[in-house]
């Protein structure tokens, strides 16, 4: 269900689109045969790529997880950290016209 979610969200994702349509064809070679066929090849590199890429990232971010989860001095300071965030973030509010 999250590998469906993750693939409608992208798939929908308008910035893919306009990547693909005004950036891509910039590699496109115009004495191939077929410059569509050389368009889905360089797109399915691209979609190779960032699967890839996001593997890692959450690779990374499972390993992060479990280091934060199971200290509570870590879990501490993330909550403190985001306490003053806030508060200043709320006096910048309160303190803006």
């Amino acid at each position: 269900q999250i590998i469906y979610r993750g693939f409608l969200i992208n798939i929908l994702n308008p910035k893919l689109s306009i990547f693909f349509l005004a950036f891509l064809p910039l590699f496109v070679s115009s004495t191939q045969i077929s410059p569509t066929l050389q368009m889905v090849f360089l797109s399915l590199v691209f979609m190779g790529m960032t699967l890839g890429v996001f593997i890692l990232y959450g690779i990374s971010a499972n390993g992060v997880r479990h280091y934060v989860v199971n200290s509570p001095k870590v879990i501490r300071r993330c909550q403190r950290t985001f306490a003053i965030i806030f508060t200043g973030l709320g006096a910048k509010l309160a303190f803006t016209d």
